[in-house]
Protein backbone atom coordinates (compact mmCIF):
# COMPACT_ATOMS: atom_id res chain seq x y z
CA UNK A 1 0.00 0.00 0.00
CA UNK A 2 0.61 3.65 0.07
CA UNK A 3 1.40 5.54 2.80
CA UNK A 4 -1.94 6.67 3.42
CA UNK A 5 -3.08 3.24 2.34
CA UNK A 6 -3.89 -0.47 4.43
CA UNK A 7 -2.45 -4.03 5.07
CA UNK A 8 -5.57 -5.11 3.67
CA UNK A 9 -7.64 -6.82 1.34
CA UNK A 10 -7.36 -6.26 -3.28
CA UNK A 11 -11.08 -5.85 -3.59
CA UNK A 12 -12.67 -4.60 -6.57
CA UNK A 13 -14.55 -2.20 -5.98
CA UNK A 14 -18.26 -1.56 -7.19
CA UNK A 15 -19.29 1.27 -8.78
CA UNK A 16 -22.52 3.07 -7.23
CA UNK A 17 -25.24 4.96 -8.78
CA UNK A 18 -26.76 5.10 -12.34
CA UNK A 19 -25.76 8.09 -14.25
CA UNK A 20 -25.11 7.68 -17.98
CA UNK A 21 -21.79 6.39 -17.81
CA UNK A 22 -21.79 7.81 -14.21
CA UNK A 23 -19.97 6.37 -11.61
CA UNK A 24 -21.18 7.44 -8.28
CA UNK A 25 -18.41 6.59 -5.31
CA UNK A 26 -16.54 3.41 -4.95
CA UNK A 27 -18.57 0.72 -2.21
CA UNK A 28 -16.01 -1.73 -1.83
CA UNK A 29 -17.20 -5.23 -0.60
CA UNK A 30 -15.94 -7.71 1.97
CA UNK A 31 -13.09 -10.04 0.06
CA UNK A 32 -14.02 -12.67 1.70
CA UNK A 33 -11.80 -14.52 -0.69
CA UNK A 34 -8.31 -13.06 0.87
CA UNK A 35 -9.54 -14.23 4.67
CA UNK A 36 -7.72 -16.90 5.73
CA UNK A 37 -10.30 -20.46 5.52
CA UNK A 38 -12.32 -17.73 3.64
CA UNK A 39 -14.08 -16.78 7.34
CA UNK A 40 -16.17 -13.13 7.77
CA UNK A 41 -13.29 -11.52 9.19
CA UNK A 42 -9.58 -10.18 8.52
CA UNK A 43 -7.29 -8.99 10.61
CA UNK A 44 -3.07 -8.04 10.06
CA UNK A 45 -0.99 -5.19 10.29
CA UNK A 46 -1.44 -1.83 8.50
CA UNK A 47 1.16 -1.41 6.50
CA UNK A 48 2.67 -0.41 3.24
CA UNK A 49 3.07 -3.01 0.57
CA UNK A 50 -0.54 -3.46 -0.77
CA UNK A 51 -3.25 -1.27 -1.79
CA UNK A 52 -6.98 -2.07 -2.30
CA UNK A 53 -7.47 -1.07 -5.74
CA UNK A 54 -5.18 0.67 -8.33
CA UNK A 55 -8.03 2.46 -9.53
CA UNK A 56 -9.62 3.49 -7.06
CA UNK A 57 -6.54 4.91 -4.51
CA UNK A 58 -7.94 5.46 -1.10
CA UNK A 59 -6.93 9.20 -0.89
CA UNK A 60 -10.38 9.42 -2.80
CA UNK A 61 -13.51 9.45 -1.03
CA UNK A 62 -15.12 5.99 -1.06
CA UNK A 63 -17.93 3.73 1.23
CA UNK A 64 -17.64 -0.15 2.31
CA UNK A 65 -20.08 -2.49 2.86
CA UNK A 66 -18.28 -4.24 6.38
CA UNK A 67 -16.93 -3.06 9.85
CA UNK A 68 -13.40 -2.03 10.08
CA UNK A 69 -11.57 -1.33 13.21
CA UNK A 70 -8.19 0.32 13.45
CA UNK A 71 -6.25 0.39 16.90
CA UNK A 72 -3.15 3.07 16.34
CA UNK A 73 0.58 2.70 17.20
CA UNK A 74 1.98 5.04 15.21
CA UNK A 75 2.11 8.99 14.85
CA UNK A 76 -1.18 10.47 14.39
CA UNK A 77 -3.08 10.19 11.31
CA UNK A 78 -6.00 12.24 10.39
CA UNK A 79 -9.17 10.35 8.67
CA UNK A 80 -12.00 11.68 7.01
CA UNK A 81 -15.61 9.55 8.09
CA UNK A 82 -19.21 11.32 6.67
CA UNK A 83 -17.35 14.65 5.72
CA UNK A 84 -16.05 14.98 9.19
CA UNK A 85 -12.07 14.90 9.90
CA UNK A 86 -10.92 13.16 12.86
CA UNK A 87 -7.20 13.06 14.27
CA UNK A 88 -5.99 9.04 16.25
CA UNK A 89 -3.02 8.97 17.74
CA UNK A 90 -1.53 5.85 19.29
CA UNK A 91 -3.76 3.98 21.66
CA UNK A 92 -6.40 5.39 19.77
CA UNK A 93 -9.30 3.96 17.96
CA UNK A 94 -11.31 4.07 15.22
CA UNK A 95 -14.42 2.41 13.75
CA UNK A 96 -16.24 2.65 10.45
CA UNK A 97 -19.04 0.96 10.00
CA UNK A 98 -20.48 0.01 7.14
CA UNK A 99 -22.28 2.29 4.28
CA UNK A 100 -20.20 5.32 5.60
CA UNK A 101 -18.23 7.57 3.44
CA UNK A 102 -14.53 7.96 4.48
CA UNK A 103 -10.69 8.67 3.16
CA UNK A 104 -7.66 7.63 3.92
CA UNK A 105 -4.79 10.58 4.21
CA UNK A 106 -2.19 11.41 1.76
CA UNK A 107 0.30 12.36 3.69
CA UNK A 108 -0.57 10.03 7.42
CA UNK A 109 1.70 7.05 7.76
CA UNK A 110 -0.75 4.22 9.25
CA UNK A 111 0.08 2.06 11.66
CA UNK A 112 -1.58 -0.32 14.02
CA UNK A 113 -3.57 -3.26 13.84
CA UNK A 114 -6.55 -3.62 11.45
CA UNK A 115 -10.08 -6.13 12.03
CA UNK A 116 -12.56 -5.92 9.06
CA UNK A 117 -15.93 -7.44 10.10
CA UNK A 118 -17.93 -8.88 7.40
CA UNK A 119 -21.46 -8.62 8.34
CA UNK A 120 -23.71 -11.60 8.81
CA UNK A 121 -20.59 -13.45 10.42
CA UNK A 122 -22.00 -12.75 14.11
CA UNK A 123 -25.49 -13.96 14.97
CA UNK A 124 -28.44 -11.18 15.56
CA UNK A 125 -28.37 -11.27 19.21
CA UNK A 126 -24.32 -10.44 19.48
CA UNK A 127 -25.12 -7.60 16.82
CA UNK A 128 -27.35 -6.11 19.02
CA UNK A 129 -25.38 -6.93 21.75
CA UNK A 130 -22.58 -5.43 20.92
CA UNK A 131 -24.28 -1.92 18.88
CA UNK A 132 -22.84 -3.20 15.51
CA UNK A 133 -24.77 -0.23 14.16
CA UNK A 134 -24.83 2.33 16.25
CA UNK A 135 -24.30 4.84 13.89
CA UNK A 136 -24.91 7.51 16.73
CA UNK A 137 -21.82 6.25 18.78
CA UNK A 138 -18.29 8.36 18.46
CA UNK A 139 -16.12 6.68 15.58
CA UNK A 140 -12.67 8.04 17.24
CA UNK A 141 -12.39 6.27 20.50
CA UNK A 142 -9.66 7.16 23.39
CA UNK A 143 -9.47 4.12 25.69
CA UNK A 144 -7.57 4.73 29.12
CA UNK A 145 -4.68 2.84 29.69
CA UNK A 146 -6.21 -0.04 31.63
CA UNK A 147 -9.15 -0.27 28.58
CA UNK A 148 -6.63 -0.06 26.12
CA UNK A 149 -4.39 -2.38 27.64
CA UNK A 150 -7.95 -5.15 28.12
CA UNK A 151 -8.80 -4.38 24.19
CA UNK A 152 -4.90 -4.97 22.98
CA UNK A 153 -4.93 -8.03 24.49
CA UNK A 154 -8.50 -9.27 22.93
CA UNK A 155 -7.72 -8.67 19.81
CA UNK A 156 -3.84 -9.94 19.92
CA UNK A 157 -5.78 -13.26 20.98
CA UNK A 158 -8.53 -13.03 18.19
CA UNK A 159 -5.21 -12.87 15.74
CA UNK A 160 -3.48 -15.70 17.37
CA UNK A 161 -6.73 -17.55 16.79
CA UNK A 162 -7.41 -16.06 13.22
CA UNK A 163 -4.31 -17.21 12.44
CA UNK A 164 -4.18 -20.80 13.81
CA UNK A 165 -5.64 -22.59 10.78
CA UNK A 166 -3.90 -26.02 12.06
CA UNK A 167 -5.11 -26.90 15.30
CA UNK A 168 -9.05 -27.24 14.83
CA UNK A 169 -11.59 -28.11 11.95
CA UNK A 170 -12.76 -25.30 9.48
CA UNK A 171 -16.51 -25.21 11.44
CA UNK A 172 -15.17 -25.17 14.93
CA UNK A 173 -11.98 -22.64 14.17
CA UNK A 174 -15.00 -20.39 12.80
CA UNK A 175 -16.72 -20.95 16.30
CA UNK A 176 -14.06 -20.17 17.97
CA UNK A 177 -13.11 -16.93 15.83
CA UNK A 178 -16.96 -15.71 17.03
CA UNK A 179 -16.63 -15.91 20.29
CA UNK A 180 -13.10 -14.27 20.39
CA UNK A 181 -14.02 -11.37 18.33
CA UNK A 182 -17.52 -10.96 20.22
CA UNK A 183 -15.30 -11.31 23.82
CA UNK A 184 -13.42 -8.21 21.95
CA UNK A 185 -16.51 -6.33 20.24
CA UNK A 186 -18.24 -6.25 23.67
CA UNK A 187 -15.36 -4.69 25.29
CA UNK A 188 -15.37 -1.79 22.03
CA UNK A 189 -18.96 -1.54 22.56
CA UNK A 190 -18.89 -0.74 26.15
CA UNK A 191 -16.23 2.12 25.83
CA UNK A 192 -18.02 3.92 22.80
CA UNK A 193 -21.02 3.68 24.96
CA UNK A 194 -18.97 4.79 27.83
CA UNK A 195 -17.88 7.71 25.78
CA UNK A 196 -20.81 8.70 24.25
CA UNK A 197 -22.31 9.00 27.89
CA UNK A 198 -19.79 10.89 29.45
CA UNK A 199 -20.10 13.67 26.19
CA UNK A 200 -23.90 13.50 26.89
CA UNK A 201 -23.37 14.09 31.07
CA UNK A 202 -21.19 17.42 29.68
CA UNK A 203 -23.96 18.92 28.00
CA UNK A 204 -27.56 20.41 28.83
CA UNK A 205 -30.40 18.43 28.87
CA UNK A 206 -31.41 21.73 26.85
CA UNK A 207 -29.32 20.56 24.07
CA UNK A 208 -30.28 17.15 23.89
CA UNK A 209 -33.74 17.69 23.45
CA UNK A 210 -32.86 20.25 20.64
CA UNK A 211 -29.99 17.96 19.07
CA UNK A 212 -32.72 14.84 18.67
CA UNK A 213 -35.12 17.27 17.51
CA UNK A 214 -33.14 18.63 14.62
CA UNK A 215 -32.48 14.61 13.83
CA UNK A 216 -35.66 14.34 13.03
CA UNK A 217 -36.59 17.37 11.45
CA UNK A 218 -34.20 19.19 9.98
CA UNK A 219 -35.09 17.84 6.75
CA UNK A 220 -38.31 19.85 6.32
CA UNK A 221 -37.49 22.49 9.65
CA UNK A 222 -34.64 24.73 9.67
CA UNK A 223 -35.95 27.87 12.14
CA UNK A 224 -34.74 28.36 15.75
CA UNK A 225 -37.99 29.81 16.71
CA UNK A 226 -39.96 26.50 15.66
CA UNK A 227 -37.40 24.26 17.67
CA UNK A 228 -38.11 26.18 20.63
CA UNK A 229 -41.81 26.61 20.76
CA UNK A 230 -41.84 22.70 19.72
CA UNK A 231 -39.59 21.91 22.79
CA UNK A 232 -41.18 24.64 25.24
CA UNK A 233 -37.98 26.78 25.45
CA UNK A 234 -37.46 30.97 25.10
CA UNK A 235 -34.95 31.46 22.17
CA UNK A 236 -32.44 32.58 24.53
CA UNK A 237 -32.58 29.25 26.31
CA UNK A 238 -31.82 27.56 23.47
CA UNK A 239 -29.11 29.56 22.32
CA UNK A 240 -27.43 30.08 26.21
CA UNK A 241 -27.82 25.68 25.63
CA UNK A 242 -26.82 25.18 22.22
CA UNK A 243 -23.72 27.41 22.31
CA UNK A 244 -22.11 25.86 26.13
CA UNK A 245 -22.40 22.75 24.34
CA UNK A 246 -20.96 23.52 21.19
CA UNK A 247 -19.61 26.85 20.94
CA UNK A 248 -22.01 27.47 18.05
CA UNK A 249 -25.72 28.95 17.17
CA UNK A 250 -29.33 27.16 17.53
CA UNK A 251 -29.30 28.10 13.58
CA UNK A 252 -25.39 27.34 13.06
CA UNK A 253 -26.13 23.78 14.56
CA UNK A 254 -29.14 23.30 12.48
CA UNK A 255 -27.32 24.30 9.27
CA UNK A 256 -24.19 22.41 9.66
CA UNK A 257 -26.63 19.07 10.02
CA UNK A 258 -28.42 20.13 6.47
CA UNK A 259 -25.41 20.48 4.90
CA UNK A 260 -23.68 16.71 6.00
CA UNK A 261 -27.34 15.03 4.41
CA UNK A 262 -26.60 17.43 1.77
CA UNK A 263 -23.32 16.05 1.20
CA UNK A 264 -24.46 12.50 1.84
CA UNK A 265 -26.87 12.82 -0.41
CA UNK A 266 -24.52 14.11 -3.31
CA UNK A 267 -21.49 11.53 -2.56
CA UNK A 268 -23.79 8.68 -2.18
CA UNK A 269 -26.65 9.11 -5.29
CA UNK A 270 -26.97 10.41 -8.55
CA UNK A 271 -29.95 12.20 -7.61
CA UNK A 272 -30.58 15.95 -9.05
CA UNK A 273 -29.01 18.75 -7.22
CA UNK A 274 -32.63 19.96 -7.42
CA UNK A 275 -34.26 16.48 -5.72
CA UNK A 276 -30.97 17.11 -3.38
CA UNK A 277 -32.15 20.18 -2.74
CA UNK A 278 -36.05 19.11 -1.19
CA UNK A 279 -34.48 16.51 0.16
CA UNK A 280 -33.21 18.31 2.68
CA UNK A 281 -35.57 21.34 2.94
CA UNK A 282 -34.85 23.66 -0.24
CA UNK A 283 -38.05 23.01 -2.68
CA UNK A 284 -36.24 26.15 -4.87
CA UNK A 285 -32.71 24.67 -6.28
CA UNK A 286 -31.20 28.44 -6.88
CA UNK A 287 -31.91 28.71 -3.03
CA UNK A 288 -30.19 25.29 -1.81
CA UNK A 289 -27.24 26.27 -3.93
CA UNK A 290 -26.54 29.72 -2.57
CA UNK A 291 -27.23 27.87 0.62
CA UNK A 292 -24.76 25.08 0.10
CA UNK A 293 -22.23 27.61 -1.51
CA UNK A 294 -22.23 29.33 1.82
CA UNK A 295 -21.69 27.09 3.85
CA UNK A 296 -19.09 24.92 1.98
CA UNK A 297 -17.68 27.38 -0.42
CA UNK A 298 -18.41 24.64 -3.40
CA UNK A 299 -21.28 24.80 -5.63
CA UNK A 300 -23.23 21.55 -4.66
CA UNK A 301 -22.49 20.46 -8.87
CA UNK A 302 -18.71 21.05 -7.67
CA UNK A 303 -18.77 19.17 -4.71
CA UNK A 304 -20.50 16.56 -6.43
CA UNK A 305 -17.44 16.61 -9.15
CA UNK A 306 -14.60 16.57 -6.48
CA UNK A 307 -16.04 12.94 -5.80
CA UNK A 308 -15.59 11.65 -8.84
Amino acid sequence: MGRHEKDMAGTTPQAEGSGAGGEGIRTFPFPAELSVGGVGIQIGPMGTDRTWHADAPLHRVHRIDFHVVMLFTGDPVRHMIDFAEYEAGPGDLLWIRPGQVHRFSRTSEYRGTVLTMQPGFLPRATVEATGLYRYDLPPLLHPDPPRLAALQAALDQLRREYEDTATLPLSLHTAVLRHTLTAFLLRLAHLAASSAEATRQQTDSTFTRFRDAVEHGFATNHSVSAYADALGYSRRTLVRAVRAATGETPKGFIDKRVVLEAKRLLAHTDMPIGRVGVAVGFPDAANFSKFFQLHTGQTPVGFRAELR
